[in-house]
């Protein structure tokens, strides 16, 4: 097992200015994914609630590939919305993206976000082997 730490960026806007990154994968295989948002391109899309998770929960999937994971490898999702109101919206996407996962979940109401059009971020922790140790 090798105990390096490795970092992946998505080159989203934020992750030079606040100086992040988007995921971590510590030497154990467990992956720290960043809180992602509807970013899509650099550019923010503003959809419904709904279509902002699924956005965000992609951006996490992106990072999760460039490290070998896929969804089936999430063990913990957070999902932060800025209004109760859209419980239902978000709930359901998370239940077509990880129905068959069922990774243990948080969902939290919020003031907001960097950008007011935001209404929905997610993180993401996965689990799995290492690139050098999956067969």
């Amino acid at each position: 097992m090798s105990d390096v730490v490795r970092r992946v960026s998505s080159g989203g806007p934020w992750e030079e200015t606040i100086g992040y990154s988007r995921a971590v994968e510590l030497p154990n295989g467990l992956v720290l994914v960043s809180g992602c948002t509807s970013v899509v391109n650099g550019v923010i899309d503003a959809g419904t609630p709904y279509e902002q998770a699924v956005n965000a929960f992609q951006v996490a999937f992106d990072a999760l590939k460039k490290l070998g994971l896929g969804r089936e490898h999430v063990v913990r999702t957070r999902m932060y919305l800025t209004h109760a109101r859209d419980v239902e919206e978000v709930g359901r996407a998370h239940k077509e993206l990880f129905d068959d996962v069922r990774p243990a979940a948080s969902m939290l109401i919020v003031s907001g976000f960097v950008d007011p059009s935001l209404v929905v971020e997610v993180e993401v922790e996965a689990y799995g082997p290492r690139a050098g140790e999956r067969e």
